[in-house]
């Protein structure tokens, strides 16, 4: 079975999808539950799925925006064996994401979201989701997660029981990545941090939908600095770790075996990179120049140039030795050899549109969306062509495919409609006439046009309410109303016929308004006179700067205005009309006292809250001012973990939390009418660091041990400590110097932050120190006969179990030139020697390996790297 990878498609170049995706898309948390919803449903049946899938290996899903479908590859074969219908995708951007198991679509047009069953090849679920880039789906194995780019909220899923596993890992929002490499690893950038950092994920439990034990989650496992805050980077994957592109400062980083190498690209324009990239060779493509900078092993930099013309490169992707780049402007695939040079050009269809480059299977998959053919390439960079619209498969033979919708047209800018709800109510030789507002159509209404009883008045747009004078008491009248934009006028709406009569109410004697927390304003009036008549109901006029509308009436001596009806901060004042049950209308009651309608304030916004890396159980919480609905805000409610305080800034910090701890932030604003809805968003206070060991090495008199650490959110410091001796800086790799040869130590690696601290540990021996074995030479520099050859008495370089010459201790002697591994040095009887015709007298003697451990003087043995006694302990 092949190894299961990720390939995402965009229906577009790979380079500028990624651009609109670091710049923002319009996705919530509420998105991340959608998707998780779709990848549910995908995986009913998991236990068939397998085996209905397990003969597809080495092939790939590929979208077809022109056809709404998609259709499976057999990279193999070059050919199409199964095809489907996505309903509503035809033209489309889609993502597809996809294993040998599963299959998920997102439509970046509109959102939604589609899962494919492969045991029965059907759409088994649809959900909607905010359109745009944003939010993605990893899969790897038996871990699937969902990345929320805009929240920064990385989140496990068990594909089993469709639970989620163990807690989310929450980032800064604005996070780029999320694809995992050939090890296993989820690779996430947080630009605004400047760093990327590696996730684990957590082992399924043994039963699906069953809590893992422990509550174990998906773990942060590696973060390193590859960048300046706030810098634009861009993320591909590689066999074993991540590459970071840093668009700001023109640079590319490698991240390998804890180890980050820098590179340096001598270019002016942005670069791009593909998802994944296999191989030791990093192709940055720099589409503004069309050139491609292939960057080995972390810092050797290399250039070429595509030829031709324009700016619609996609990322250049290693494959088989080769560099593949794809021309949108003419369809054209390059092919480029180790040294740069064009060794290949893959024809499309001559057509601009997007392409798809993606490494799936052993095989480099080439798919145009647009297209009807495809290309496969094999690990030979043999190039074969796909029909991916053959009808002698599965899903096949489809009815023609209908011309393209047109886009939807925009909104015509017309006349306006017609006023709503045209009433009058007749006075005293008068009437008032008032109005809703028109549709405007596109174009602001400019004014309205009142006609009836032979006059002909114009009103502003913002006065809806006009009394006509002049009128003949006991004819009857009809009004017209009619809207007027920049294209004209709009039709007009007849009011209801009014009579005109001396016997009209009085109006109420007085008007009071009050505005209340909840929004609403209440109006209230003392019953009028009716003069003979009795009052049917009143009519209420809202007035404010320069503007006159309708309120709303009531049969009662009170009207409640609704929240929202009238703008929040705004000052109001009504008047109040009696109408009698014969129709007639009374004079404005006189104006009553000026409110400010109002309500509790609308939620914060931006709301950010992240890790104190200096302070232990802190978060650093801030937000945009709330909308403050009508009346100041003069606090924040600010509840960090259930610690609630009260802020009078739009910014704070909040401690006493616990290390490492998963907090949910909620911020409300309190105005006169009390506390707003709240806005919410999660943070990690810092966490004690955490140090892993992934390797060591020694000499004779030093040991270097290699380690990673994460920080838990915070700035660590890291030091070595073995036999009495501590080394501090690099929180990578740290030298112990001065140590013994031959000597097994154990090193305590330690990092601490603000936090706390934690150690590893790791058992090193140093290396052996070796001596030569020199005869005792006599005073005239001739070697003695006794020296190469046993005889009565004593030897040359003889070797005793005691530190002194004790003829019965004798275990033997060395040859001269005989390389003895020495272990240490003891004080005994002296011996006295010409070594090399230099005087050498000594009481020390060494512990070698020789029939065990025993001793030689050290008069008869010349020590590696400068005969240093010192170097030896003592025994």
């Amino acid at each position: 079975m092949a190894t299961i990878e990720d390939v995402t498609s965009t229906g577009a170049a790979p380079s500028r999808p990624r651009s609109r995706r670091m710049r923002g898309g319009l996705v919530t948390i509420g998105t991340v539950t959608a998707l998780l919803a779709a990848m549910g449903l995908t995986v009913l049946g998991l236990g068939a799925a397998d085996n209905a899938v397990a003969n597809y290996d080495a092939s790939s899903w590929l979208w077809s925006a022109t056809r709404s479908e998609v259709a499976r590859v057999n990279g193999v074969t070059a050919r199409v064996d199964t095809r489907m219908e996505v309903p509503g995708g035809r033209r489309h951007q889609m993502q597809v994401t996809q294993t040998d198991r599963l299959l998920i679509l997102r439509d970046l047009n509109t959102g939604q979201v589609s899962s494919l069953d492969l045991a029965t090849l059907q759409i088994t679920a649809t959900t909607p989701t905010a359109p745009g880039f944003g939010v993605s789906v990893a899969l790897h194995e038996n871990a699937a997660f969902v990345v929320d780019a805009v929240q920064g909220i990385v989140r496990q899923l068990d594909p089993r029981a469709l639970t989620p596993v163990g807690e989310p890992i929450h980032y800064p929002p604005g996070i780029t990545g999320g694809a995992f490499d050939g090890a296993g690893k989820l690779w996430i950038a947080v630009p605004r941090e400047g760093t990327v950092s590696a996730v684990t994920a957590a082992d399924l439990p043994e039963s699906p939908g069953a809590a893992p034990a422990g509550g174990v989650s998906p773990k942060q496992v590696e973060t390193y600095d590859v960048a300046d805050p706030n810098h634009e980077l861009v993320v591909s994957t590689l066999d074993d770790g991540v590459a970071v592109l840093d668009r700001t400062s023109a640079s590319l980083v490698t991240v390998q075996a804890g180890q980050t190498k820098r590179a340096n690209l001598s270019s002016s324009a942005p670069g791009s990179l593909p998802a994944r990239t296999s191989g030791p060779q990093v192709p940055v493509t720099v589409t503004g120049e069309r050139k491609v900078h292939v960057v080995r092993d972390g810092t050797d930099v290399r250039q070429f140039t595509v030829p031709g013309t324009g700016n619609r490169l996609t990322p250049a992707v290693a494959w088989a030795g080769r560099f593949y780049v794809a021309d949108e402007d003419t369809g054209t695939v390059y092919s480029f050899g180790p040294d740069g040079q064009l060794v290949d050009t893959i024809k499309g269809n001559g057509r601009p549109g997007p392409m798809e480059l993606e490494v799936r299977e052993n095989h480099l998959f080439i798919n145009p969306p647009n297209s009807a053919t495809a290309q496969v390439v094999d690990d030979r960079n043999q190039v074969r062509e796909v029909n991916k619209y053959a009808n002698d498969v599965l899903g096949g033979d489809p009815p023609p495919a209908p011309l393209p919708e047109p886009p939807p047209k925009k909104p015509k800018v017309g006349k306006p409609g017609a006023p709503r709800n045209v009433t009058a109510a007749a006075g005293n030789a008068s009437a008032r006439v008032s109005w809703q507002a028109a549709a405007a159509n596109g174009a602001e209404i400019s004014k309205y046009v009142v006609a009836g009883g032979g006059q002909r008045h114009e009103v502003g747009a913002n006065q809806r309410s006009v009394e006509i004078t002049g009128l003949t008491n006991g004819e009857t009248y009809t009004f017209e109303v009619h809207a007027v934009n920049a294209k004209g006028d709009g039709p007009a709406r007849r009011s209801n016929p009014v009579v005109p009569t001396a016997a009209v109410p009085d109006p109420p004697a007085s008007v009071t308004a009050e505005a209340r927390g909840d929004g609403t304003v209440l109006v209230k009036w003392p019953a009028a006179n009716g003069q003979g008549n009795t009052i049917a109901t009143y009519a209420v006029t809202a007035t404010s700067a320069g503007a006159t509308a309708p309120a709303g009436e009531s049969a009662k001596t009170e009207l409640v205005i609704p929240a929202g009806a009238l703008e929040y901060g705004t000052q109001y004042a009504f008047t109040v009309t009696a109408v009698s049950d014969k129709g007639a209308g009374s004079k404005a009651s006189p104006v009553s006292n000026t409110v400010v309608p109002f309500t509790a304030p609308a939620a914060p916004t931006e709301l950010r809250a992240s890790t104190v890396a200096d302070q232990p159980g802190t978060v650093a919480v801030q937000w945009t001012p709330a909308v403050e609905n009508g009346r100041p805000v003069t606090k924040y409610l600010v509840d960090v973990a259930g610690k609630v305080s009260e802020v009078t800034d739009t910014r704070t910090t909040v401690g006493g939390l616990g290390n490492g701890q998963n907090v949910t932030v909620k911020v409300k604003a309190v105005n006169e009418a009390g506390p707003g809805p709240e806005a919410s968003t999660t943070a990690r206070t810092v966490a004690a660091p955490r140090v892993t060991v992934t390797g060591s090495s020694a000499d004779i008199t030093s040991v270097t041990v290699s380690f990673t650490v994460d920080a838990g959110g915070g700035k660590a410091t890291c030091s070595a400590a073995t036999a009495g001796k501590t080394v501090s800086g690099s929180c990578s790799s740290l030298r112990i110097t001065g140590l013994s040869p031959s000597t097994a130590y154990t090193v305590t690696v330690t990092a601490t932050n603000a936090a706390g601290r934690n150690t590893a540990t790791r058992a090193q021996s140093t290396d052996p120190l070796y001596g030569t074995a020199t005869c005792n030479n006599g005073s005239s520099g001739a070697e003695a006969t006794y020296c190469n050859a046993d005889r009565d008495g004593r030897n040359g370089n003889e070797i005793f179990s005691v530190p002194r010459q004790d003829d019965p201790k004798q275990v033997g002697w060395a040859r001269p030139g005989s390389r003895l591994k020495a272990y240490c040095k003891k004080q005994g009887e002296e011996v006295y020697a010409y070594i090399y015709n230099h005087d050498k007298r000594s009481t020390w003697w060494v512990q070698v390996e020789y029939s065990g451990k025993n001793y030689i003087p050290w008069a008869w043995l010349n020590l590696d790297g400068g005969d240093n006694l010192n170097l030896l302990p003592t025994c």
